[in-house]
């Protein structure tokens, strides 16, 4: 365990409490940047160790293993994990169901202490949980922080949620009767995570699942299953029965599918692309022998998001805010944005400004904390280019365009340069498809309505922004700009648990808005009681 030195976080929140977003950690200063360094050291004396399945109180090894890769140095292995196969879905489903039947019986309030107990941990480890993330998926400091911070919030939310949702009653009380409204666990779920939020997103769907009784078989991406077995590991150490999460890293093709498929799977929660996401729903909604409920899908899936950038906009303002979310962890987020839609008097003054401020990013390892950091693999890097070289056909390159090794890193790794490109037309392949990955399209329009009308012309709806003075065009944005998280004179990027409960329209997911008051009733069947008196 890393040493109290790492970290000076504040001391953890009660219960009782009111909720408050977990504060952003400062690397400017000198304290903070040891504190980092000291956990990037220790953290790397432990890469390459072997994780076990974790199936009830069992840990597993099988002949096959997910090697997870350090992006920015490819040859540096993470973590060796066991490979769950179709043979390993009875197992897992009998263990969670075996769990769901006391589990889902513990009083509220002891698994809610276990949450703050995980949050208690994580928060006392944050910067070795920060290093994880660096080698894991190529998060630089800042991103890294924010992912260990929002996992901090989703235990502390999600508790308090479950408090208030054990305290519901029914809008009123028939005469002559005691009337009751309780929300009762589902059963056993899938919770499948991606790996560009693999902290955060993953605890999050898990936190939600067992805080409101339920059990989860959790099935990590392969390409970050070291951070989920860390956060297994500290909800163990918080005092989890076996059986409550069990840890099964594998194929989705066969593990994946084979748990989707199961009779006894009550729910599936899912964030990824559009296309696994309606795989998923498909194979969910199908009902297979000995199955007696309609399975819930919980899916957050892909964006195309656009900022739009008004003629009367704080120039410098919207700049930033479109290279930070367009740029921010490479781009690997759903939320980034991938496309400016600028109103012609602005326009060209707009691109030169972005191809400056986009030419003082420096790209390189994370662990240096660099600008942008690698993309998460290969198979992402070739997709990119090849996406840049139609672009080529469809506009003209302002800048990147090309991958590129860091100086200082003689190892490979999977970089791109961030990559513009302006004059791009509204429905070429640049402005529809999701790149995933440090690439933008700058979309000259002539006004606010046909700006609206662009910004709303994909098929997905996660998050979208407007810069504008303009008071009755921002409050039209906010009726008719058709996403799910809607930013006014801000960034597209950077949903804050509680403030921003986030969820997409559309292709972009089943609007499930993880962080908001809503999102634990996906987990839970609300059950009326009626006594007469």
């Amino acid at each position: 365990m890393v040493t109290a030195t790492f970290s000076t976080r504040i001391q953890p929140r009660t219960p009782r409490g009111g909720f408050a977003n977990e504060p952003f950690t400062n690397f400017k200063t000198a304290e903070n940047i040891r504190a980092m360094k000291d956990a990037l050291a220790h953290v790397g004396s432990e890469l390459g160790r072997e994780y076990d399945l974790v199936v009830g109180s069992r840990r597993l090894r099988t002949e096959s293993k997910i090697r997870s890769l350090n992006p920015a140095r490819p040859a540096q292995v993470v973590g060796i994990h066991q490979k769950a196969g179709a043979e390993h879905a009875e197992d897992a489903m009998a263990a969670a169901l075996h769990a769901f039947e006391s589990w889902s019986r513990t009083p509220v309030g002891t698994r809610v202490s276990l949450l703050l107990k995980a949050a208690e941990i994580i928060r006392s480890r944050h910067f070795e949980f920060c290093a994880w993330l660096t080698y894991e998926v190529g998060k630089n400091w800042a991103e890294a922080d924010a992912d260990v911070g929002e996992t901090i919030d989703f235990l502390e939310f999600y508790s308090r949620e479950a408090l208030r949702l054990a305290a519901a009653t029914p809008p009123i009380q028939y005469p002559g009767e005691r009337d009751r409204l309780v929300y009762i666990p589902l059963g056993v779920g899938a919770v499948i995570p991606p790996w560009n939020f693999p902290f955060a997103i993953m605890a999050g769907m898990t936190a939600a699942s067992i805080v409101a009784g339920n059990t989860v078989i959790l099935k990590p991406s392969s390409d970050s299953p070291t951070i989920a077995a860390k956060f297994v590991e500290v909800l163990e150490e918080a005092g989890m029965p076996g059986g409550v999460v069990n840890f099964c890293p594998g194929s989705g093709s066969t593990f994946g599918n084979a748990i989707v498929e199961h009779p006894k799977t009550r729910f599936i929660a899912f964030t990824g692309s559009k296309s696994v996401g309606l795989e998923i729903h498909e194979r969910a909604a199908r009902a297979r022998p000995g199955q007696i409920w309609i399975k819930r899908t919980i899916l957050e899936m892909g964006g195309k998001d656009s900022i739009l950038v008004c003629a009367d906009a704080d120039l410098d303002a919207a700049v930033d805010g479109v290279v930070a979310a367009a740029f921010g962890f490479s781009g690997q987020k759903c939320s980034a944005c991938s496309r400016a839609i600028v109103e012609a008097p602005l326009y060209d003054v707009f691109v030169e400004r972005v191809r400056e401020k986009v030419a003082k990013l420096t790209v390189g390892d994370p662990a240096e904390n660099h600008n942008l950091g690698p993309v998460i693999n290969k198979a992402a890097l070739d997709s990119m280019l090849a996406y840049i070289e139609t672009g080529k056909q469809e506009g003209r390159l302002i800048c990147g365009g090309s991958p590129r090794r860091p100086a200082e890193n003689a190892d490979g790794g999977f970089y791109l340069e961030p990559t513009v490109f302006a004059d791009i037309a509204p429905d070429a392949v640049l402005a529809q498809e999701e790149i995933f990955g440090p690439v933008l399209a700058i979309i000259q329009v002539r006004g606010f309505q046909e700006g609206l009308a662009v910004a709303n012309n994909t098929e997905y709806g996660l998050t979208g922004a407007i810069y504008s003075a303009n008071r009755a065009q921002l409050d039209h944005a906010a009726r008719e700009f058709h996403v799910g998280n809607l930013y006014l004179n801000r960034k597209c990027t950077g949903a804050m648990v509680g403030a921003h409960p986030f969820g997409g329209f559309n292709m972009s997911g089943t609007d499930s808005k993880a962080g908001g008051p809503d999102y634990l009733y996906l987990f839970t069947q609300a059950k009326s009681v009626a006594e007469k008196l």
